[in-house]
């Protein structure tokens, strides 16, 4: 007799008995697991509808603002530009390129220096150096050239040696290189490109860069020589502050004496060569090589400081270049030339100095004789 075969499987067998516990155990396990778990899901699924429904007001209110927006102002999207400047604080906004800055994509307190580098520091800046020449020219106009007043007599004091006047020169003509290059990049779209128009202007301002990147280190190498070569002889003394009270005799005619150097050029020395080298030297180093992690932000601080700096120098350096050229009779001469100055002129521009050498000799007037013909510079003042 032939049986059903499915029947036959699911006959009980020998230890049936304790698979259905296993069966009935495992059915009670998972119904347990469920009802346990069934009103997580529902609160789960109940907090993103809470949620939807707290923005919806807040969209609903922003929506007509927007729409209101873009009627007065056509594609102003507030918002989305809110964001972009957000910059770090943005937990949305990022960028594969790591580095300092690199996930702002614009950066708010850029405007605040392209204000202040376009507004005080060259307005006021301009109005400085302009000033400053405007000064100097009356001032000729009104004294002329300062003069002997009394005959020259042949006899010549070496004044500066030969690595005086190399390094002199060479931090002269680099800073000269610096300021004009600086003033092109401040002031040329104000000047130069009304004038001369955009392609002149272009390669003017692209020459000027270049020099001023690859200058700048040349002459802070050549002033820190400067600087240690002059420094001995430009030690403040008591006898500067009568000179400064006198004014050094520039208005007045008045014989005022001094050392080496006077009051006025040591003044040039600490706040020029030394004060505002270190400032701009400094600054300038942050601007030229970013690649010391500095960030946008702390290069804006470093231009203004720069720039600013800058200009108070070239200012200061316009009377310094007045009287080393043509407002001093002889001064350009003895630096350009081989270092000598008249005995005559030594006692009336630094007669504290002319007395030190004529002591060192044993006896005055006992200067190193020279072939040379005396000058035929006028006494006193111009007329």
């Amino acid at each position: 007799m032939h049986r059903n075969p499915i029947a036959r499987l699911t006959a009980p067998k020998c230890g049936g008995g304790l698979l259905q516990y296993l069966r009935s155990f495992l059915v009670t396990l998972v119904t347990l697991v469920t009802l346990a778990a069934a009103p997580v899901a529902a609160f789960a699924a109940d907090q993103p509808a809470q949620a939807g429904a707290a923005a919806q007001p807040e969209a609903a209110s922003g929506q007509p603002a927007e729409a209101a927006r873009q009627q007065t102002q056509p594609l102003n999207n507030a918002p989305v530009w809110r964001d972009v400047r957000s910059g770090d604080i943005n937990q949305y906004q990022t960028t594969q390129v790591r580095g300092i800055e690199t996930n702002i994509l614009v950066q708010t307190e850029g405007e605040v220096w392209r204000r202040i580098r376009n507004g005080p520091i060259t307005v006021y800046g301009a109005a400085l150096v302009i000033f400053a020449i405007v000064v100097l020219g009356a001032f000729y106009l009104w004294k002329g050239p300062i003069k002997v007043h009394g005959p020259m007599t042949g006899r010549k004091i070496r004044r500066f040696s030969g690595w005086d006047r190399t390094i002199h020169w060479t931090v002269a003509l680099t800073w000269l290189a610096l300021a004009i290059s600086g003033v092109l990049l401040l002031f040329g779209k104000y000047v130069v490109l009304p004038l001369f128009g955009y392609t002149l202007f272009s390669l003017l301002l692209v020459v000027a860069k270049n020099l001023h990147n690859f200058v700048g280190p040349v002459f802070l190498i050549a002033a820190a020589l400067m600087f240690f070569t002059y420094l001995g002889r430009n030690i403040p003394r008591v006898q500067d502050i009568g000179w400064l009270k006198k004014g050094g005799g520039m208005l007045t005619g008045e014989h005022v004496p001094s050392g080496f150097f006077n009051a006025g050029e040591k003044i040039v020395f600490w706040v020029g060569l030394f004060l505002f080298t270190l400032i701009v030297g400094a600054s300038g180093i942050v601007l030229l090589f970013p690649n010391f992690d500095q960030g946008r932000e702390i290069m804006q601080y470093m231009h203004i400081v720069h720039a600013t700096t800058a200009v108070v120098y070239v200012a200061m350096m316009l009377g310094h270049m007045y009287l080393g050229t043509v407002g001093m009779a002889g001064a350009y001469d003895t630096m350009r030339g081989d270092g000598m100055v008249d005995e005559q002129w030594a006692k009336e521009h630094h007669e504290y100095w002319y007395n030190d050498v004529m002591a060192q000799r044993g006896q005055a007037g006992s200067g190193t004789v020279s072939t040379a013909p005396a000058s035929s510079l006028k006494e006193g003042w111009k007329v």
